[in-house]
């Protein structure tokens, strides 16, 4: 069972929910934080990170003694990453996404291919919680890949929670695209409800079950609620502003070891979201 926790923009509170949903469990979960540009799942965590392997793409390399700038490449190029001079092809690294096109392209064998590590991945364990964090190097701006590679270091696991990136642009979809239910976490806001409505947008697209999580409910407006009750979306549950959260937050302690009360909110989101893929697999 794979739950991914998403937000149409940062900021909203989608770290908290997917620790505080890990800690709130006494069986077997894994943990794995996505948001691989700037992982910061670690610093509410009782463990130690250790580093488990690279992560690489395949980059091409042209050869400019056998180039004819025929163009078969750019043509072949989704990503507009290759420019075609009298000289030869001319490779543009940070627009390539490795998807090889170009090498298969050329008719002149002109490009060959080289491994180019783009990222890291960790990992630790501590109880009944396994954590798996994916990291991009700095400068690098290709995050899918590494996305990848961190969800495949999880397969197999009961349970699986995805602290996904934020936004709707490829890196989210790389996160949520297969899970069996997505949490959006938005707050009651203008902004929240304008960046929910994009995240919502998303997911419907990739055809995923999903449910929303108010989070610091009480400081804004009705209109999150208004939204969802009008598009049948269900609120699986809410956190509120609580000052004590807040404080707890900055030093890097969890909500679940505030009291109780928190770690059965967050027990009751995780059993929500798996009624909600329970549901999808009666229809």
């Amino acid at each position: 069972m794979k739950i991914a926790v998403a937000s149409g923009k940062g900021g909203t509170g989608k770290t908290t929910v997917a620790v505080n949903m890990a800690l709130s469990v006494d069986f077997p979960v894994t943990l794995v934080d996505a948001d691989v540009e700037e992982p910061n799942g670690i610093f509410f965590l009782p463990l130690t990170l250790e580093k488990s392997g690279d992560v690489s793409i395949r980059e091409p390399v042209v050869n400019s003694s056998r180039c004819t700038s025929c163009g078969a490449c750019a043509k072949a190029c989704r990503f507009n990453a290759i420019a075609i001079t009298p000289k030869g092809a001319m490779i543009f690294p940070e627009l390539c996404h490795a998807c090889g096109g170009c090498f298969m392209a050329c008719r002149e064998g002109a490009i060959t291919e080289r491994e180019r590590v783009i990222g890291a991945l960790s990992q630790g364990k501590a109880g009944n919680l396994t954590f798996i964090q994916g990291e991009l190097n700095v400068g690098e701006a290709l995050a899918p890949p590494v996305i990848r590679e961190a969800k495949k270091r999880a397969e197999g696991a009961s349970l699986i929670i995805i602290d996904s990136p934020p936004g709707t642009a490829c890196p989210m979809v790389a996160a949520v695209g297969d899970a069996d239910f997505v949490l959006l976490v938005t707050e009651p806001t203008p902004f929240g409800l304008n960046d929910l409505k994009l995240a919502v947008e998303t997911v419907r697209t990739l055809g995923r079950p999903f449910g929303v999580v108010i989070n610091r409910d009480g400081i804004g407006d009705e209109g999150v609620r208004d939204y969802c009750a009008r598009e049948g979306i269900e609120i699986v549950g809410s956190v509120p502003d609580d000052r004590a959260v807040a404080e707890h937050y900055s030093r890097g302690i969890p909500a679940v070891d505030l009291s109780p009360d928190y770690k059965a909110l967050f027990k009751g989101i995780l059993r929500k979201a798996k009624e909600g893929i329970s549901s999808k697999e009666d229809l």
